[in-house]
């Protein structure tokens, strides 16, 4: 951990990334940047920025309350592995990947009930329905459903997404109403929590990260149901969330995007990518660990954008305006030398896109400590033909 200023900085980062934490600390009380941190909408993903009366709906970001949540099934990984290929099909066809989709099967959830505090709100009343449409389902981009097993070989499942269009729709009210400036390297919209709009926006959030849960539950509860296999352990936080939280004997509303909470004994779910090892941590109570406001990774972080992979194609006239870095090849070896069964993905989602999980672990080694290390056995998302109009 170093100091750029006054602000604790953890790994190695790009100019443009640090600049950006820079920018969001001049009108902050608190900033912290993670060592799995890259350039993000107005803040940096792995930025943790804290105000003592004021939010910021463009650091929680578009995908309010996307998250992490792990479970651990009464099954060995030996009969994972005898029909993975059988239970990958199943899961692919069953579960919904991809933007704008519903779910195929109809969820009773108490979120959607008409006294439940938040739906009576400008920002809300209108997404109700997509909402309802949408839960359970897990969209594109790196969200996913994964497939592990442990160093004991026990079954884990891995599920990362949030609140789907509900939480893009309830921030892109709340942006267009404070006036935010659009764009990634912009200042970040600060707004009154006291204010009107900032307590509107806080209730909206909070229901935008209620159903975030439930979405994740849902998928999780689905694919033990699945494998046949009953749910033993859960692990369960997100990011992309504001919290009013104690620091250094002051409150504080603490903004996470991409960065996930680990107060001492906290566990937490974090993923690496589709051919490499995910774990499971717990926060630790350090000198460091109070310079974070007890934040941690929520990923390995990419080192490379998604249209630098992919290259760039006019789409009227098929000219190649930047060459892509990745193949559908170099992506195929890593995940067979892996000996993971995939479904879905574009080669941006490749391992060569992203930071080595076990180095970006190493930069935090004195705020958490592993638990249990996940290796992938299976892994389903999205495929490559999916747009993501996400900005997070």
């Amino acid at each position: 951990m170093k100091h750029i200023g006054n602000i604790p900085v953890w790994g190695e980062h790009e100019d443009k990334t640090i600049k950006q934490i820079e920018t969001c600390a001049a009108t902050a009380d608190r900033a912290a940047l993670m060592a799995d941190g890259h350039l993000g909408y107005a803040v940096p993903i792995g930025g943790v920025v804290a105000y003592k009366d004021a939010i910021s709906p463009s650091g929680v970001g578009f995908d309010i309350a996307c998250g992490n949540k792990a479970v651990r099934l009464d099954m060995p990984g030996s009969e994972l592995r005898a029909r993975i290929a059988l239970i990958m099909d199943q899961l692919w066809t069953t579960l919904n990947f991809g933007v704008g989709r519903s779910n195929a099967i109809r969820i009773d959830s108490p979120i959607f009930e008409r006294d439940h505090p938040g739906w009576e709100l400008e920002a809300t009343k209108p997404l109700k329905r997509k909402a309802e449409s949408q839960l359970g389902t897990i969209g594109s981009g790196n969200h996913y459903v994964d497939l592990f097993t442990d160093e004991q070989d026990r079954v884990w499942v891995g599920v990362h997404f949030g609140s789907r269009g509900f939480g893009h729709g309830v921030a892109t009210w709340f942006l267009k109403a404070a006036g935010a400036k659009d764009g990634m390297e912009v200042e970040p919209c600060v707004i009154s929590a006291s204010g009107d709009l900032g307590e509107q926006y806080i209730r909206a959030m909070t229901l935008a990260g209620e159903y975030a849960y439930a979405g994740r539950d849902w998928v999780c509860d689905h694919v033990a149901g699945l494998l046949g296999a009953p749910i033993v352990e859960a692990i369960h936080n997100h990011h992309n969330f504001a919290w009013r939280e104690e620091h250094g004997g002051e409150q504080y509303w603490v903004v996470r995007k991409g960065a996930t909470p680990a107060f001492p004994g906290q566990k937490g779910f974090v993923g690496g990518t589709m051919a490499e090892p995910a774990v499971i941590l717990e926060g630790v109570d350090s000198e460091e660990s109070k310079q974070a406001m007890y934040s941690t990774i929520h990923g390995a972080g990419r080192v490379m954008g998604r249209r630098e992979a992919t290259g760039v194609v006019d789409r009227k006239t098929g000219e190649v305006k930047r060459a892509a870095k990745i193949t559908r090849a170099m992506m195929d070896e890593k995940v067979a030398s892996a000996k993971v069964e995939l479904r879905g993905a574009g080669v941006d989602e490749s391992p060569q896109c992203y930071k080595r999980l076990n180095e970006v672990l190493a930069a935090h080694s004195n705020t958490v400590r592993v638990l249990h290390t996940l290796t992938p056995v299976g892994v389903a998302m999205a495929g490559a033909n999916e747009f993501d109009p996400y900005k997070d």
